[in-house]
């Protein structure tokens, strides 16, 4: 084998695979081992959940497991995230079946080359959409957000994963699968790998634990599944609400192979309902994005990764048009999967090509085995993932610091557990906009002073300081810092706040605005500048500036404000602002001011004063 110092350099292609210097830089070999374990439990995860969701479609099993080969693989190796598991999901699987009943009415034929043509548009879609750099806005998902949909996913996983536990077969709630009649059988079998699976998780977290567990639930399935010894076990169960059957197994699964076709040639399509599968696949192919997305942010986040958004959704793009030219139903990134995946050390996106590989070498060699798989110990798996996804520190430190970004990932997981997941994420996406523009359209206006008398003293906040601990203002001219944008949704705060100053008993007739913190301004903010301008030369006074920001000035001279406010009432730096200033103030209130707060005003009217600055 060759050694590490043998691999070749592959600079150009770090550009495009990042994780390729993994491979390169020590440790190739436990990675790829690492890779290949991870990818092992990932075939042997989506093998019972890719036939479920094809039925969840309408769709014959085998494109169930289809969209688990090659898409998969190609949306790991096209996409940005290391650990992002692609395939068929039940939100999809769900969504496609509501899409497809009302065009195929029973007819299978129809509704497998409506499937596929519907895959292939949403792939189409979504590459779209990556090469127009909109991929983008999945930067609008909050880290809140982000904890919220985690939550919430990881509750509706247990919840689902319990009724498993249970002996329950589909989306039911543990409830009814207790009403019904749970297998006990199937509970010791779950109850066995949960037990290992966490025992793994905290004293062997570098191994293949989940895997190792689910190797004792296939033996234990095994062996239970002898009517001789579970009745020894468990008795008959006659009349008992633990029915002591034989725990529910996957059974021998269909073939996952590619089945190439060119979905618009079908015979069984009809052509007069393209159409109609435009505004399903746009549909569609948002959902799957959302969910992508938003698993593909919440592995960066735990893995310390730099995900390209652009690069993942071209990768989601890619992976269903390749599905949908291999006879797979709709993908996406996976929560059921994608935790599972990184959980159990993938390092790089080769473990989804290996769960790839995997799943079609068990398919061919090892199908007796894997009809074992007890369906119980794959929801004890999912539950140890989901119980890894509440985040309990980042809770308490939202609680602590932010009781409006606690409220937002309050929402969105609550969202979660009712909608669907990804209008749950666009739940958190607008609360978090709204939240963000409440922020912005309340920008501070902050009065500024001054500490103590001596030269080249700084400016503080006056607001809220202890009496006795700053100076008196000067009782014509007011200091005031802007903070923040002044746009349209900020104009109505700033426009009251200057109000209130006007109209306060002796009121300071000059204004200097400190603007170097005015990060950005509008039309309608230039226009709020433009009549602040015109109330203080009212009132006998004048608007001043202080270091406002190039674009801020390049505005007003385009709007004209600065000629009608004058090129000398704005200043680069405090001192010439004041020098300029105080000159212009009147002099009969300088001579009976007792403040005296500035240097310059020695040479105003009145008793001679030490200076200040």
């Amino acid at each position: 084998m060759p050694s590490t110092a043998s691999l070749p350099a592959a600079a150009p292609l770090d550009r495009w695979w990042p994780w390729l210097a993994l491979l390169r830089q020590g440790g190739w070999r436990s990675t790829l081992r690492s890779d290949a374990l991870a990818g092992l439990l990932g075939a042997v995860l989506v093998l019972p959940q890719g036939i479920a969701f094809a039925a969840l479609a309408g769709l014959p099993p085998a494109m169930g497991l289809a969209a688990a080969v090659l898409p998969a693989a190609v949306a790991a190796l096209a996409g940005s995230s290391r650990h992002v598991a692609t395939g068929p999901t039940n939100a999809t699987s769900l969504a496609l079946g509501a899409m497809l009943a009302p065009l195929a009415q029973g007819d299978v034929m129809l509704a497998i080359a409506l499937a596929g043509a519907l895959t292939l548009l949403v792939g189409l879609m979504q590459a779209a959409l990556a090469l127009l750099r909109l991929g983008t806005l999945a930067n609008f998902i909050s880290p809140s957000v982000m904890l919220g949909f985690t939550t919430g996913a990881a509750a509706l996983i247990a919840w689902y994963a319990l009724a498993g536990l249970l002996g329950a077969s589909g989306r039911v709630s543990p409830l009814a699968a207790w009403a019904q009649g749970a297998s006990l059988p199937a509970l010791a079998v779950g109850a066995l790998v949960l037990a290992l699976a966490a025992a793994g998780r905290r004293w062997w977290r570098r191994g293949p634990h989940l895997l190792a567990a689910l190797l004792v639930g296939v033996a234990a399935a095994w062996w239970l599944g002898d009517p001789a010894r579970r009745a020894a076990l468990f008795g008959s169960g006659a009349g008992g609400p633990w029915l002591a059957t034989a725990p529910a197994v996957v059974g021998t699964p269909p073939s996952a192979w590619p089945h190439w076709q060119w979905p618009v040639l079908q015979p069984a399509l009809r052509w007069e309902l393209l159409p109609q599968l435009l505004p399903m696949a746009l549909a569609l192919a948002i959902v799957a994005l959302g969910q992508a997305m938003a698993m593909a942010k919440v592995l960066a986040q735990r893995s310390g990764q730099v995900l390209d958004v652009n690069r993942e959704c071209l990768g989601q793009g890619l992976g269903n048009i390749v599905g949908g030219l291999s006879g797979a139903l709709v993908s996406c990134g996976s929560l059921n999967r994608s935790l599972p995946n990184f959980e159990a050390g993938a390092r790089t996106p080769l473990a989804s090509v290996a769960a790839a590989l995997w799943l079609l070498a068990l398919l061919a060699v090892a199908a007796p085995l894997l009809a074992w798989i007890p369906l119980a110990g794959v929801n004890a798996l999912l539950l140890v993932v989901a119980w890894g996804l509440f985040d309990r520190a980042a809770w308490g430190r939202l609680a602590r610091l932010d009781r409006s970004e606690l409220g937002i990932a309050l929402a969105t997981a609550l969202a979660t557990l009712t909608l669907r997941l990804e209008m749950a994420v666009l739940t958190g996406v607008m609360l978090s906009l709204v939240a963000y523009l409440w922020r912005v359209s309340r920008p501070a206006l902050r009065s500024m002073g001054f500490d103590r008398q001596s030269s080249a003293r700084p400016f503080v906040v006056l607001d809220g300081a202890a009496p006795g601990s700053v100076l008196p203002e000067c009782p014509q001219l007011k200091l005031l810092r802007m903070e923040g944008s002044v746009w349209f949704g900020a104009v109505a705060h700033v426009a009251e706040h200057l109000r209130t100053l006007r109209g306060a008993p002796g009121c300071q007739r000059h204004l200097l605005v400190m603007a170097k913190s005015m990060n950005a301004l509008d039309l309608a903010g230039a226009d709020l500048w433009d009549d602040e301008r015109i109330r203080r030369r009212e009132l006998g006074g004048d608007l001043y500036f202080h270091r406002p920001r190039p674009p801020v000035l390049a505005l007003w001279l385009h709007t004209g404000f600065l000629a009608r406010l004058g090129a000398d009432h704005v200043f680069p730096d405090k001192r010439s602002a004041i020098a300029t200033i105080v000159p212009r103030l009147d002099p009969d209130i300088c001579a009976r001011c007792q403040v005296r707060l500035f240097e310059e005003c020695t040479e105003r009217p009145g008793a001679p004063i030490a200076p200040m600055i």
